[in-house]
């Protein structure tokens, strides 16, 4: 299986720039799991695709401003810091610019000394592993150093930095947004739930297993980076009492998929869980958490590709981006959505 196989060519002047005035103006392109049937809608009619008593699990990961940008004090160098993930008192995984310059015992500065960042260890493709020094709050450190960190294909100013976050972002963590919950207003998920659907929440911190490139040939040799997850117990029965009740599941992005797939192979069932999860979603797959997927349009030969195409089919997949492309959808982030179907 190779990486080239999940590539399509994608108009730049597509890649949505800056959202939509109203976030549920997403246009929505729904296809199916097992037939290339399409059928074009808009964002704020999903609950005409979900039966009452189904059960909808949303990412409420939290966006933090995890781009930092210091002096390396030895040598006055300017580093750029993205932080990744928490896995310690203090201590975080980072992706570093350029890395080359940062070795153990390096010491970077943010801030007048606001905060200081102490390499511990050295790893592959830029990471570095830090202890972080300051005093008083580190989340209120980080809104005045950080930078919300935007993806790199866009590139005009996001004037309203909450836009970057889902109406029910709760967690602090993540180094980018769980973009398929972007399109959901507070009214429309009041409405969801007027209507009988069920809805609950898994975290999953957005770090590298999510956004780093395939940059290997042969898609067997791609390395996943760990995320952190949590999916409570109170979830678990909602979901668990879905499944005996034969009762349809939707999961919000594919991060929601890759936790609740990682906890029912773990178990096989739904169950409390916490922990890292370095899951690999490509065709060949067999899914055994969830039912509908409502997600994106995704980067070309990504790994998020590779998940929608195990989850429907490469053939199908690339046969909706291609109506997307020629219908002119909004990709990407800030782009539309797509809802897969069982």
């Amino acid at each position: 299986m190779k990486t080239k196989d999940f590539d399509y060519t994608l108009p730049e002047e597509l890649i949505a720039q800056t959202p939509l005035a109203v976030r549920s103006d997403s246009r929505l392109l729904v296809t199916q799991r097992d037939n290339f049937h399409l059928k074009h809608d808009i964002f704020r009619n999903i609950g005409d695709y979900i039966k009452p008593g189904s059960v909808l699990i949303l990412n409420n990961t939290k966006v933090i401003p995890a781009r930092l940008h210091g002096i390396k004090l030895d040598t006055q160098a300017n580093i750029e810091v993205l932080l990744l993930n928490q896995y310690g008192l203090n201590k975080w995984e980072t992706l570093v610019k350029p890395a080359k310059r940062v070795k153990v015992g390096t010491i970077v500065s943010f801030g007048e000394d606001l905060l200081k960042l102490i390499c511990t260890e050295e790893l592959e493709e830029g990471i570095r592993h830090f202890d972080l020094i300051y005093e008083g709050d580190l989340e209120t450190i980080l809104e005045q150093l950080g930078e919300m960190p935007l993806p790199p294909y866009i590139h005009e100013k996001l004037e309203d930095q909450s836009r970057y976050q889902t109406v029910y972002s709760k967690i602090n963590g993540s180094a980018a947004s769980p973009t398929a919950g972007l399109h959901f207003t507070n009214e429309l998920l009041a409405e969801l739930k007027g209507k009988g659907v069920i809805i609950d929440y898994i975290t999953l911190h957005v770090g590298l297993g999510t956004f780093r490139p395939v940059v290997v040939d042969d898609v067997l040799n791609h390395k996943m980076h760990s995320e952190f997850y949590s999916l409570s117990h109170s979830t678990a029965d909602i979901l668990n009492a879905a499944k005996i009740d034969n009762r349809e599941i939707f999961a919000v992005g594919t991060t929601t998929v890759r936790t609740l797939e990682t906890v029912y192979n773990k178990f096989g069932e739904f169950h409390e869980s916490s922990g890292f999860t370095d899951i690999f979603i490509y065709p060949g797959y067999e899914f055994k958490a969830i039912d509908n997927l409502i997600t994106n349009f995704h980067l070309p030969k990504s790994t998020l590709m590779m998940l929608v195409s195990a989850f429907a089919s490469k053939e199908i997949i690339m046969n909706a981006y291609q109506e997307a492309i020629d219908k002119k959808y909004r990709f990407f982030s800030f782009g539309d959505s797509m809802l897969i179907k069982k």
